[in-house]
């Protein structure tokens, strides 16, 4: 790796650190994680299953995904009592996680006006 490299990665985890340290941080990380899981399940493992007849995939990514979205809505509930939020901007930051690519508008429209 270059030095140019070596201090962009340092750079990246400088701030994944700073993220997780706060409560808006923690949902942003959980959020784009979540919305990956999201896209994943839709996009690659139910086409797989239903074109290819290969269902592992929708298993395996399905229990991942499920286990993220449980940990995003738990993040949602926590942001609102710290931060105050209403229960619009709460229903909001959940009703877009059935959404896909929501959580990823979330981040840039609700979650980054927080910290």
């Amino acid at each position: 790796m270059t030095k140019t490299q070596n201090i962009y990665n340092q750079l990246i985890m400088e701030n994944l650190l700073t993220l997780f340290k706060t409560t808006i941080g923690r949902l942003r990380i959980i959020g784009f994680v979540e919305g990956v899981s999201f896209i994943v399940l839709l996009f690659i493992a139910v086409p797989l299953k239903y074109l290819l007849g290969m269902p592992q995939m929708v298993k395996q990514v399905g229990m991942m995904h499920g286990l993220l979205f449980v940990l995003y809505v738990m993040a949602v509930i926590l942001a609102k009592v710290e931060k105050d939020w209403s229960f619009g901007k709460m229903s909001v930051a959940l009703l877009v996680s059935f959404i896909p690519f929501g959580t990823f508008w979330a981040d840039s429209k609700l979650f980054r006006t927080d910290n």
